[in-house]
């Protein structure tokens, strides 16, 4: 049987999803053809990755663009619309971040192309559109992060009822320093992360908690559970990525290396699963032990706050996004403290006048109206 070769287009090829997912490119170079990219910045890892995979379609900011960027490759320069939609791209990879990606999805979807998405910020603020759309054109919403894609992962095969998601957490990079001191953090102790290599954005949202805010948001809308029946558990091993409960009281998890390559192979083949060379194995011996911990909601302050905005639906999940956008900004940039991201984002959400029953175009704007209040609320 001679296996059909796969169009894949990456939005954020030069990201961390973006890299490792064309890492897992290169290991099945007989299965998949890179048919377009798209990054906002990074010229120089986007031109290599372009001379690399020669894909048709190529877009990024092009008003600080290097001249003869795509000297020496036949792709065509474009939109990150086209780059998503293109008739040759069967699977369109969401790793962007923010939400530059929201209408390429919904896009996408009307055209009944499979999406495996890394971007949470797009879920959470149309998590109800893009599930509804996605139903309607018997299109694929597949989850790349490894807490999402474990929970997929347990359910398939299963008709019973879920009595309970179980999303873990690794605690993030501040776990064990003292609570008292968590507020005057420094951005070096923020990013080192004791088992995930990340990017600088996600690498703070695991500190705050945010991003596990979001993998809730997340999976209410991917799963359709509903809000009580989802529980976040730390777990500093990150060997478990999620579990799955069900009517009968078993409890089937997910386990494999703290790696994305894995998810992001299993989105790729799904329904199949190949073995990969590159991807370590689980050693459970090496490992010795798993533990758990409950949350501390004083340590995390953004995760019940987070919450509590996205319950209230309409326009706040949005405004959200917005405001973490930049406070982490402001944190990076040394002009807030770590201690004062929950405050600028709740200071933001207070500020914000709901938008009932809000279209795309709406949400989109309170998202940027979040990211600039957030801005000039820390100037």
């Amino acid at each position: 049987m001679v296996n059909r070769i796969t169009g894949v287009s990456v939005l954020g090829s030069t990201g961390s999803v973006g890299t490792q997912t064309l890492d897992v490119i290169r290991s099945f170079s007989d299965r998949f053809k890179v048919v377009g990219l798209a990054a906002s910045q990074s010229y120089d890892s986007l031109r290599q990755q372009v001379l690399e995979f020669a894909p048709e379609f190529v877009s990024c900011n092009q008003e600080h663009m290097p001249s003869k960027f795509l000297c020496g490759s036949n792709a065509s320069l474009t939109d990150i619309e086209t780059v998503a939609t293109n008739e040759g791209s069967d699977i369109v990879v969401i790793a962007t971040t923010g939400h530059v990606a929201l209408k390429p999805i919904l896009n996408c979807i009307s055209l009944k192309k499979n999406i495996a998405i890394a971007n949470k910020e797009s879920i959470v603020m149309a998590g109800d559109i893009l599930t509804e759309q996605a139903s309607h054109n018997m299109a694929k919403l597949m989850p790349l992060d490894s807490e999402p894609s474990a929970i997929w992962q347990c359910l398939q095969g299963e008709s019973s009822s879920i009595s309970k998601l179980v999303i873990t957490a690794s605690g993030g990079a501040l776990r064990k320093v003292p609570t008292d001191s968590i507020p005057r953090a420094k951005i070096h102790q923020v990013l080192n992360h004791p088992t995930w290599n990340m990017g600088t954005k996600i690498t703070v949202d695991s500190a705050t908690m945010m991003n596990k805010a979001f993998e809730v948001i997340e999976a209410k809308w991917l799963f359709g559970v509903p809000w009580d029946k989802i529980d976040v558990t730390i777990h500093p091993q990150s060997i478990i990525h999620s579990m799955v409960e069900f009517e009968d009281g078993s409890t089937k998890a997910q386990l494999s290396p703290p790696n994305m390559k894995l998810p992001i192979q299993y989105a790729l083949f799904h329904p199949e699963r190949q073995e990969n060379k590159h991807s370590p194995s689980l050693d459970l011996e090496t490992i010795n032990k798993l533990t758990f911990e409950q949350m501390d909601p004083d340590r995390y302050p953004c995760f019940n706050m987070a919450l509590d905005y996205a319950k209230k639906g309409n326009t706040w999940p949005s405004v959200l996004t917005g405001a973490d956008d930049g406070a982490v900004q402001r944190f990076i940039e040394g002009k807030i403290s770590f201690g004062e991201i929950p405050k600028l984002i709740e200071n933001t959400l207070t500020s914000h006048t709901e938008i009932v029953n809000p279209d795309v175009d709406q949400r989109i704007e309170a998202a940027n109206w979040g990211y600039e209040k957030s801005l000039e609320l820390s100037s």
